[in-house]
């Protein structure tokens, strides 16, 4: 098989409809449109959304919370998941080489839940209060950036 021996199978393409030539074609005069009226007309039909004058579901419905634009979204990691990731530092550069991270522009944050039995050098951008005890007494030390 060669690229220029590819041909389209039957029924797969379909020519497109030739609106307003001609009666005998079965689209001619209004084109397919029917007579008169706002869908007839060029640019006509109603916008999204409107219901033909009942209020829409967009005002009948309440309007709920908002969106905060200036919120921190943070990777959460807890101490077991350092435990198991089995290495001497943890920074944004070892979690991108692991795949924890997409990026180094993620933010992170250590939790408590588990614990950790060796000493791991820390440098995150949050890190928990009993994540912090843990880490430290297990010989580890914890840099907040």
């Amino acid at each position: 098989m060669k690229l220029n021996g590819l041909q389209y199978t039957d029924g797969a393409r379909h020519s497109k409809k030739r609106l307003g030539r001609g009666t005998s074609s079965g689209l001619g005069k209004t084109a397919g449109k029917g007579h008169k009226g706002q869908n007839a007309r060029t640019g006509g039909g109603v916008r999204p959304g409107f219901e033909g004058g009942q209020t829409p579901i967009f005002r009948r419905l309440p309007k709920v919370g908002f969106t905060n634009l200036t919120t921190k979204k943070y990777v959460l990691l807890n101490l077991s998941d350092l435990e198991k990731l089995g290495l001497n530092e943890i920074n944004h550069q070892t979690l991108v080489a692991k795949k924890v991270l997409k990026n180094e522009k993620e933010l992170i944050k250590i939790l408590g839940n588990g614990t950790i039995s060796k000493s791991v050098n820390v440098k995150v951008n949050k890190v928990s209060q009993t994540a912090k005890t843990a880490i430290e007494k297990a010989g580890g030390k914890v840099e907040v950036i």
